[in-house]
């Protein structure tokens, strides 16, 4: 999670009263926030989200705190029009395709105000923006630089200039290999034959996303006043909520905010977008969740101090939350922070009315005999993760892709999408155990995750067991061999139909039919799957669903 710095005295500034440490120490709460350490002026505090990039500054903490006292819900941005435009030139496809970006004018510049913006600006990179992958942010001088901005790309000796902190003009493939910075994030750029940049009308270059800016325009100091901020990445969804972030950071510092045209090849859009976005949150709902009982007057009180606009709609509210948040997904969500806004030291704990013992879960004794069965076979269980990535799923496994559960704000791209079948993860833990003698046979019971439009959730959690067996002369019966013990020690009557799978090799793998329905596969892996997974060693598994077998 997030640890941040702030000045005590800021803070204070921003929240518009003086208050003390303790006093801070419970109001920080709001913002799911602790104050870890206080030394002096200078209070280091733990953001306990870290999907709520708008907490990470001095300026967000400030705006939850007075939310519970002056300022009640979602806040107003006037948002001016500026004559800055950006046109972003087709090259930039394949190499970084989009940015947003805003104006801030009349800003005062402090050494409070500096070292916020940079901190905010390192942890969206940091965590938010996957290390810059994602998104990669810059803040520059708006009177050094000349309007119309490209954003385009150049070749790694095709310009030069002086990277920030210093003063010799550099090619972008030197700056790769010198600066700091690109030694760093050099990685994101080591395949593209040309390079995003930003440059004016005047040939200056602003900055070589996603690694640096130049020295000449990209140094803010206390004697800036009119800032252009710019985000750039992949996808929309990332970097409208990373601008917006930082625009009403400095709008609460004070700064007058203008948009700024950018103009695609094939659209044109101005950002930033202040504008409210809109949710609706059920009252039985919300109690149910929360387990308190409150009238929708007492909920739209909670949801005021939380910073939203509430509209009671019979049982429903309907409400406007800020542009900066992109975590509200569900009315959990909104659930949530009427939690937090009530308070949970507030809530009264009860004794249930009717006393309940404890007893096993069905599905768990029965995935435990199952795994006692296998261990029996000579097995060794092994736990993996439920979260993967599509190329694990698909790409190496040789099928096609489908349809399957992604994660909208993921952290890492190793761990984006969930699993809908299980070998591939077995797959991938021999890879990684090619040093353990063999014969290797391992067995994991678990999780997949389906989609199904039926459900709340639109997902459904299925039970599985696959199996995995690898050496030298490791073939279709002898897996096959272990599916028909599994099964007659399950007591399930079963028949194996002939079949084709693209993982396997044709004419050595079947479905696994039972109840006149298939319930899973076996067969002999396919050599250029275990290519795909730099395993040398034959493979033959089988994969079957245990949900209502």
């Amino acid at each position: 999670m997030p640890t941040i710095e702030v000045s005590y005295k800021d803070l204070c500034g921003l929240i518009g009263r003086k208050l003390s440490i303790e006093q801070l120490k419970d109001l920080i709460l709001f913002a799911k926030g602790e104050i870890d350490a206080a030394d002096g002026d200078l209070l280091k505090v733990d953001i306990k989200d870290a999907n709520r990039p708008h907490l990470w500054s001095a300026e967000g903490i400030a705006r939850e705190i007075k939310g519970r006292y002056t300022s009640p819900g979602c806040p107003k941005y006037s948002i001016g029009k500026s004559s800055v435009v950006v046109n972003v030139d087709k090259k930039n496809k394949n190499v970084r395709p989009y940015t947003v970006c805003a104006i801030a004018k009349n800003l005062k510049v402090t050494q409070d105000v500096l070292s916020q913006l940079i901190q905010l600006q390192e942890k969206i990179h940091g965590t938010f923006g996957r290390n810059r992958k994602e998104v990669a942010m810059g803040v520059y001088d708006l009177n050094k630089i000349k309007s119309p901005i490209r954003f385009t790309t150049v070749k790694p000796d095709g310009i030069k200039f002086a990277p920030l902190d210093f003063q010799e003009k550099m090619t972008p493939k030197e700056i790769l290999e010198k600066h700091p910075k690109g030694k760093e994030y050099g990685h994101l750029l080591k395949d593209c034959k040309e390079y995003p940049i930003f440059i004016d009308s005047a040939n200056e270059v602003l900055s070589i996303p996603p690694i640096i800016n130049s020295n000449h325009t990209g140094k803010i100091t206390e004697k800036t006043k009119d800032v252009f901020i710019e985000c750039s990445g992949f996808n929309f969804k990332f970097l409208m909520p990373a601008l917006n972030v930082i625009v009403s950071a400095l709008y609460d510092r004070g700064a007058k905010i203008e948009s700024v045209k950018v103009v695609y090849p094939d659209q044109t859009i101005v950002t930033p977008n202040m504008e409210p976005k809109k949710a609706f949150v059920d009252m039985d709902y919300a109690n149910k969740i929360s387990g308190l009982n409150l009238t929708s007057s007492d909920a739209v009180k909670l949801l005021k101090k939380s910073m939203y606009n509430p509209v009671v709609k019979g049982k429903r509210i309907e409400v406007e939350y800020p542009a900066y948040r992109q975590d509200i997904l569900h009315q959990r969500d909104i659930v949530e922070d009427v939690i937090i806004s009530y308070g949970f030291n507030n809530i009264e704990p009860v004794i249930p009315k009717v006393n309940t013992v404890g007893n096993s879960d069905e599905r768990e004794e029965y995935s435990n005999k199952i795994s006692g069965i296998m261990s029996e076979l000579g097995f060794q269980g092994v736990l993996s993760y439920t979260l993967t990535n599509k190329d694990n799923l698909f790409g190496k496994m040789n099928v096609k892709e489908e349809q399957i559960v992604e994660i909208e704000n993921f952290v890492s791209l190793n761990w984006n999408v969930f699993r809908n079948w299980m070998l591939p993860s077995l797959m991938e833990f021999l890879s990684n155990n090619q040093h353990v003698s063999y014969p290797q046979n391992i067995f994991e019971i678990g999780d997949v995750v389906l989609i199904d439009e039926k459900e709340e959730t639109k997902t459904r959690t299925v039970r599985k067991i696959v199996a995995v067996t690898s050496d030298s002369r490791i073939n279709y019966q002898n897996v096959s061999s272990v599916l028909d013990a599994l099964m007659n020690k399950m007591n399930l009557s079963y028949k194996l139909v002939k079949s084709k799978h693209s993982s396997f090799i044709e004419g050595r793998v079947a479905n696994v039919v039972a109840k006149n329905k298939v319930i899973g596969f076996v067969g002999e892996i396919h050599p250029s799957v275990l290519k795909n997974w730099k395993l040398e060693m034959p493979c033959a598994a089988f994969e079957i669903n245990l949900e209502g077998v």
